[in-house]
Parts: structure tokens; sequence; C-alpha cells
């Protein structure tokens, strides 16, 4: 019971702090009269210098990075279910990414500088339906495949009740007929769809994009090394992002 518990709790932490993203990107001061401390645009920190900003937001997205990708590695996998019941190395994964994610959202320092903002009240209306269309995207995309099993709930869940783990499964159902990462895709959009992109915003859109490329290239060499290929057949068919463009 007590890893199901844990399992449960990185679940809720995991999606706390995602949902504390999404204000995050919003960039508002303010939601339904509830006041953001914390925005993409906005801290609670002593302003620094432009130059120090930026260095001190790409070092955090390069840490948030690390943690995200490195944990993800199979070798690092082997390492960790040394000392991590394998049943909760996926929950451990989804644990630490909290406050790694966290981090970057308490300690963001924001830019001066506009690059667009929409004065069009259609426009303006269109992007945050893309901002929410990318969310949307992003979490059916997780149902589409095994929610429970990408955030750990379903392995503890197995465990708790003395059933064996089934074998490695690769699916192509829904989106992921169309394109390999639709995950990745509604995160994309999310970052990159907003009325009012500042620069503040634009180097967290490049610097979590140039990651998710990265993150990419190393999932689907993981991939090719379980699922052989199978999974090189589907990359040569399905595009990676964007349904119709064979990348």
């Amino acid at each position: 019971m007590a890893g199901l518990s844990f399992a449960a709790f990185a679940y809720l932490c995991f999606n706390l702090v995602t949902g504390a993203l999404a204000l995050f990107l919003t960039g508002l001061p303010e939601i339904a009269g509830f006041k953001l401390p914390i925005t993409v645009d906005s801290s609670i920190w002593p302003p620094l210098s432009p130059w120090l900003a930026g260095a001190v937001d790409l070092g955090l997205i390069a840490l948030f990075g690390l943690q995200h990708s490195v944990m993800a590695r199979p070798g690092f996998k082997r390492w960790l279910t040394t000392f991590v019941p394998p049943h909760l190395e996926r929950a451990t994964y989804m644990f630490v990414s909290s406050p790694a994610l966290l981090t970057v959202l308490l300690f963001w320092q924001p830019l001066p500088g506009m690059v667009w903002r929409s004065d069009d009240d259609i426009l303006t209306l269109l992007l945050w339906a893309l901002f929410g269309a990318g969310w949307l995207l992003l979490v059916a995309a997780t149902w589409m495949i095994d929610h429970f099993e990408l955030f750990g709930l379903a392995q503890a869940w197995r465990h708790w009740r003395g059933k064996p783990a089934p074998a490695s499964d690769f699916r192509m159902v829904y989106a992921y007929r169309y394109m390999r990462h639709p995950i990745y895709t509604g995160w994309l959009i999310t970052f990159w769809a907003t009325p009012q992109m500042s620069v503040s915003h634009l180097l967290f859109a490049i610097g979590m994009s140039a990651y998710i490329l990265v993150g990419i290239i190393c999932e689907e060499r993981d991939l090719i090394a379980t699922f052989g290929d199978r999974y090189r057949a589907y990359r040569s068919r399905v595009p990676a992002l964007i349904p119709g463009f064979k990348v």
C-alpha cells in the first residue's frame, strides 16, 4: 500500500505543477480575480540584468532537460531499480520531475521587451483557443496510449494486486497514426500559442522546444532498440510532430 500511495502522491504532484505551468505560460497578471505572482513575465525575485537573467533562465531549462532526459534513459532506469523497486521506477521519475519543473517556474527571471502582441480581439481569442487545444491534445494523447502506465500508477497498482507486468507493446492508435509524438506536439503548441509573445516567453519557448527536439532523438533511439524494424517502419511512414510533414 505504501508504494501505491507514493505513486498516487507523485501523480498528484506532477499534475499540480503542470497546472501551475499552464498558468505560468499565460503571462497574465491575474485570472478570474486570482493574482498570479509568478508567470513567464513576472517574478517574486528582484530584477536582474537582462544578460544575467537570460543566463539563469537557460540554466534552469538545461537542468530540467537533463533531469527529464537522463532519468528516462534505459541505463539510468537499470541503475535506479537497484535501490528503487521496479514497479515504482516510473512514479519516482514523475515525483522527481515535479520539483525540477517547479524550480524552473519559481526561479524564472523575466526579460524586458515584447516580440508581438495581438490587439485584435478575434486573433487573440483564436490564439488562446489554440493554447487550450495544445493542452487538450497533450492530455488526450496520454489517454490514447495508457495514461496511468505513463504516470506510474498502473505499475504500482499491479504490484499491489500481485499481478505481473505485461510485455512491452507498441501501438499505433488514434493521433499516433498521424504523428509519432502528439504529446510533444501539444507541448510545442502551448509554448508558442500566445497573443503576447514577450522576450521572456520567447526564450522559454525556444529553450523548451530545443529540449523536446533533443528528447525526440533520444526517445526514438530507445524505441528502435526496443522494437527494432517495427519502429523504423513506423518512423518512415508517420511524421514526428505535424501530420503531413515527413519529418
